[in-house]
């Protein structure tokens, strides 16, 4: 790497290859370190997310050590958490950018465990909801911090299919949260007060184990780079590059070309405003089509599916896990499955694909539902399809605002399109499906099915038309960092 003053932007002009040099990397060791380390927190936010939803039967009896219905718990407490997770996704996004990817991930993750920790002590109602939301805050960070660092370390003949089962793997610790929770609401096992605090403390032991294998995730050399850390960045890729030759026994191809940039300490949200809607208008409009899609179907729908199973088909409350880890595991292997396809294929087919036909087979088990045809199994069979696809492409939103965009600007942009998706999806969706799928109405369910559909094929829609075909490509060959200097300018 060379460098040469550059006083008029506070920093050295840089020319360096570690973008190329990670992106020329076989797969290795030191990969699996970094999905591990960075995407086993999505399996703590999957076993939280389903254990509240399984436990709001049980908080609402009497005897369960809090004053608090089960339309509070899915409805008040859901769209608490997800206000802290948009809440703290756009804080701690901001700092990612600022401060680097590493510092922010284990930052998220203590506010996470702490939280978590002081809901399985809540005593009264006001209680629950201030560390739902608390804990919410810091999976939004986790959301922001993570998906950047992971497209930012994995090689781009990966980067697709990596992401997309990394942000799937929510749904393994889904699977556990469900099935803990059969155990944890079993009076025979545990009394009414204490197993739904069980869950929650279990969830802190889980994060702290994850904790310890962060600390082994490096910074982003690519964000050190441009942040006038461009030795650290060197020395990081060369010591990697030294143990993947060693660990496969033959020497690395040369990279595939340079970057030429202006280092700098920070950016101001006016210029990221300006980047993302002046530059991008078209990226930005798909960024927040699929996150709204996918937020309304997911944090709108499926936080009631526990109070649907109870209402409609007289199913004990401590069952519902079982019918949840279904779905659960439907969702898990979209991603897994279709996660290939989208390196292969191909970003906007796929995109487009999952989102609208998981749209119409909702549309399907809407029709279904309404005409008294489906049971506790076979609607748990139809959304185990709907979600297999929904699945992949949800992923995929979290691939594409953190892939189409400068780097400079990459945890905000995920910060904020998330924050706008959820915030439209996620909050007012809990709020407004709690009541539809606890009236006993079957019209009212049907209508919060025909919702969450209608929304996840307008955004495939716009995906079909929107898509930028990514895969395969570098981040920087994607979305120019803002910091490069290009050869035309004087």
């Amino acid at each position: 790497m060379s460098a040469t003053p550059a006083s008029a932007t506070g920093g050295d002009t840089v020319t360096t290859a570690v973008p190329a040099r990670l992106d020329r990397l076989p797969w290795s060791r030191w990969h699996w370190m970094i999905v591990i380390g960075l995407g086993t927190v999505w399996i703590l936010d999957g076993l939280e997310v389903t254990i509240v939803g399984n436990v709001a039967g049980r908080l609402a009896e009497e005897g369960s050590g809090l004053d608090i219905t089960a339309a509070q718990v899915t409805g008040v407490a859901a769209a608490l958490y997800v206000a802290g997770a948009c809440s703290g996704a756009l804080f701690f996004g901001w700092l990612t950018d600022r401060y680097g990817r590493k510092k922010l991930f284990m930052i998220t993750l203590v506010v996470y465990l702490g939280a978590t920790a002081m809901t399985a002590l809540s005593f009264e109602s006001w209680w629950f909801f201030l560390f739902r939301f608390l804990t919410g805050f810091g999976i939004g960070g986790e959301y922001a911090a993570i998906n950047s660092a992971i497209d930012e370390l994995i090689p781009s003949l990966h980067r697709g299919r990596v992401d997309l089962i990394i942000n799937g793997s929510y749904w393994l610790g889904a699977i556990g949260g469900a099935l803990l929770s059969v155990v944890m609401l079993d009076t025979d096992i545990f009394p009414k007060d204490l197993g739904w605090r069980l869950s929650f403390a279990l969830g802190v032991v889980l994060g702290l184990v994850v904790l310890l294998v962060r600390r082994h995730v490096p910074e982003s050399p690519r964000w050190q780079f441009i942040h006038g850390r461009g030795e650290e960045a060197e020395e990081l890729v060369s010591s990697v590059e030294r143990e993947i030759e060693a660990e496969k026994g033959t020497k690395l191809p040369p990279p595939a070309g340079e970057i030429t940039i202006h280092q700098r300490k920070s950016i101001g949200f006016g210029l990221i405003a300006k980047t993302v809607f002046g530059r991008y208008p078209r990226r930005a409009t798909l960024g927040l089509s699929l996150f709204i899609g996918q937020a309304f179907l997911y944090n709108a729908i499926t936080f009631g599916f526990g109070t649907i199973l109870i209402t409609f088909f007289d199913v004990p409350t401590g069952s519902t896990g079982y019918y949840f880890a279904v779905i659960a595991a439907g969702n898990f292997l979209g991603p897994l499955l279709l996660g290939r396809l989208f390196d292969t294929v191909g970003r906007r087919i796929m995109i487009s694909g999952t989102y609208l036909l998981s749209g119409l087979l909702l549309f399907g088990t809407a029709w279904l539902f309404d005409r008294g045809s489906l049971t506790a199994t076979t609607l748990t069979a139809c959304w185990c399809v709907v979600l297999f696809f929904a699945s992949a492409g949800a992923s995929s939103a979290y691939l594409t605002v953190s892939e189409i965009f400068p780097m400079e600007t990459r945890a905000m942009a995920i910060a904020f399109f998330y924050a706008m998706g959820t915030a439209a999806g996620g909050i007012s969706g809990p709020l407004i499906f709690a009541g539809l799928t606890e009236s006993g109405v079957v019209g009212d369910t049907v209508l919060a099915f025909q919702i969450g559909a209608g929304l996840m094929c307008a955004a495939g829609l716009v995906a079909a038309f929107l898509a930028v075909n990514a895969e395969r490509r570098s981040l920087e060959d994607i979305a120019e960092p803002l910091s490069a200097v290009r050869d035309d300018r004087s």
